[in-house]
């Protein structure tokens, strides 16, 4: 499977303004001094408290990041007197910060928020804890700022198994996903597939907003899978585990006949199974589809059909080698 590195992207950056329209509902975000500094650039998906830095030590101030203030925080600025909680605060004012928000519904004196909007920083209340903030916030982030890569593919939940069917462009690919939904699996994304990657080695597929569950069927036309199979035909995204390639049968290919050689295509620098699938006029590749997730599961279960029969193979030669090879004793069968 062959994958256009110049399709691969990156988000730079998101404005402050979008993580509160984005997350408002989902943290309870309220705005504590209005909507100064909404335009400001958040560069970098980690979170930083700022405590030492309250406490007069920048040195190592990753003033870039989004700011939460729990209650160690506030509770060090509370113990301050009224001049010194100033000096403290305004010291995380000299620096480009995108935004604070407070946690465990904490506050801070009107002074202090009018201080933060002369310098165009919002900043932004939450009765949810720090842990949890930080937790959904972190995961947030790291959803905005992931890798991802475009895929031509169609991507079905086959037995729950994420399965990638690629190949050249009029191969058959959306008609083999047709005939899965028709059989019961659910589709993902046709045609256009994009993978992101979450985390280490976990790779997440999508369908574009525009396309979603539509399908191109050469000769039909465009279809809505939703609309014509209903909703438990769709998924909106899904872990891609297995990348089937489909190619034109040729005689003169070496292609496997056991399964021992384990091949991997690499998207987005994580390894992920392949099976290369020759077809030809007559071959029931959806079936073969479902038998290699089903194939899958086993071996994610500790089941390798290919280890197995190996395995007795090498001791039935064992057996021959010593004369020692026991022949099966059959009763007669009436039936």
């Amino acid at each position: 499977m062959k994958i256009d590195p110049s399709s691969e992207t990156r988000k730079r950056s998101i404005t402050v303004g979008f993580l509160y329209d984005v997350t408002r509902e989902r943290f309870k975000l309220e705005k504590l001094n209005g909507e100064s500094g909404f335009a400001n650039e958040i560069k970098d998906k980690n979170l930083h408290r700022p405590g030492l830095a309250l406490a007069g030590y920048v040195g190592l101030f990753t003033y870039d990041r989004v700011q939460i203030m729990g209650n160690t925080e506030i509770r060090y600025l509370k113990s301050l007197d009224a001049p010194q909680r100033r000096v403290s605060f305004t010291t995380l004012l000299e620096f480009q910060i995108p935004c604070v928000i407070l946690t465990n519904g904490n506050t801070i004196d009107d002074e202090l928020l009018q201080a933060a909007s002369a310098k165009g920083i919002p900043v932004f209340g939450t009765p949810f804890s720090t842990t949890k903030v930080s937790y959904f916030l972190a995961d947030f982030l790291d959803d905005q700022f992931a890798p991802q890569v475009m895929v031509h593919g169609s991507l079905v939940d086959v037995y729950g198994i994420g399965v990638l069917v690629a190949g050249r462009s009029g191969i058959g690919k959306s008609e083999i996903a047709l005939d899965l939904v028709e059989r019961g699996h659910r589709l993902v994304a046709d045609d256009v597939v994009m993978i992101t990657r979450k985390g280490e080695g976990i790779l997440i597929g999508a369908g574009t907003d525009l396309v979603k569950h539509f399908m191109e069927v050469r000769g039909l036309g465009l279809i809505d899978v939703r609309s014509m199979f209903g909703i438990r035909a769709i998924r909106y995204h899904k872990r891609v585990e297995i990348v089937v390639e489909l190619e034109e049968w040729r005689p003169d290919e070496d292609y496997t006949r056991t399964g021992l050689d384990d091949l991997t295509v690499s998207v987005l620098e994580v390894e992920v199974p392949l099976v290369k699938l020759p077809i030809f006029p007559g071959k029931n590749v959806t079936v073969i589809t479902e038998v290699i997730a089903l194939n899958y599961l086993l071996k994610h279960y500790g089941y390798d059909a290919a280890k197995v029969f190996a395995k007795r193979l090498e001791g039935m030669i064992g057996q021959k080698a010593k004369g020692n090879r026991a022949i099966d004793y059959f009763e007669h069968d009436f039936e």
